[in-house]
């Protein structure tokens, strides 16, 4: 009696734990990831990804491991980073620290805003890359009323920040249609419906969000485009040596039979 006890209740453990993971398979399908700019060659887009960053992100998140003297390294001179990107005591030498005090954000959102400096390269699933996530996470939010902060998100439902550019985006609303699906009824997401405006119409919006990806996606690993040059020259020199030993070879060996 007490073995077949025993076997119930694990069979009840695993339907519950299947159940728990269908529900996270479910959350994690309920939208496509939308393929990110992927720019990070372009200057200009990287400069104003910078400036987004610094004026919409930087006052909750922090980027510890970038300093603004870094930034050198997308086209800005040491002058232009003081004037348009320091705004308090911060040196050019300085990390990138946020603003917020870290005992209140914890009171506010629950935890501790993460650093994102490595977002970009932490954030990659079955989806797509952390740019992906980013680029569709940071154009899905939405009012939701019942939610702390006032805001939700199609991409991390249940999400515990409000939504940053909502000055640039506006408020949107999402648009259901309900479809059958396995002889049971669904709600597939088809669209937005604009609430109202923003600053940015939402083709200019969808550029700023790609240039604030671009950015967090080049902060993640400023020398990768070095990186990508320096390793296509050695493939370019091993394949160019590789032929060079090929007849080297042939012509050392041409008169042994």
């Amino acid at each position: 009696m007490k073995t077949h006890a025993f076997l119930r209740k694990l069979l009840v453990a695993l339907a519950a734990a299947a159940g728990l993971i269908g529900s996270a398979q479910a959350a994690e399908d309920g939208i496509h990831w939308d393929k990110a700019p992927n720019q990070t060659n372009d200057l200009a887009s990287l400069q104003n990804g910078a400036k987004i960053f610094v004026n919409y992100c930087l006052s909750c998140h922090s980027a510890a491991f970038m300093r603004y003297n870094r930034l050198r390294d997308i086209g800005l001179t040491e002058q232009q980073i003081k004037d348009n990107l320091l705004f308090t005591t911060e040196k050019v030498g300085d990390t990138m620290k946020a603003a917020i005090d870290p005992k209140q954000a914890k009171d506010w959102f629950g935890a501790n805003p993460p650093d994102l400096t490595v977002i970009a390269r932490s954030r990659a699933g079955h989806g797509g890359t952390g740019p992906d996530y980013l680029y569709t996470f940071l154009r899905t939010f939405y009012r939701d009323e019942a939610k702390p902060t006032g805001w939700n998100n199609l991409a991390f439902p249940s999400v515990g920040m409000p939504n940053p550019l909502w000055e640039l985006q506006g408020d949107r609303r999402p648009v259901y249609e309900e479809v059958e699906q396995h002889g049971h009824k669904a709600h597939v997401f088809k669209g937005w419906d604009q609430v109202t405006p923003g600053k940015l119409s939402p083709l200019e919006f969808d550029r700023a969000v790609g240039d604030l990806v671009n950015y967090l996606q080049w902060m993640g690993e400023p020398a990768q485009n070095t990186r990508v040059r320096v390793g296509i020259g050695v493939l370019i020199f091993l394949a160019l040596f590789t032929l060079i030993a090929w007849r080297l070879n042939a012509a050392y060996w041409k008169d042994v039979k």
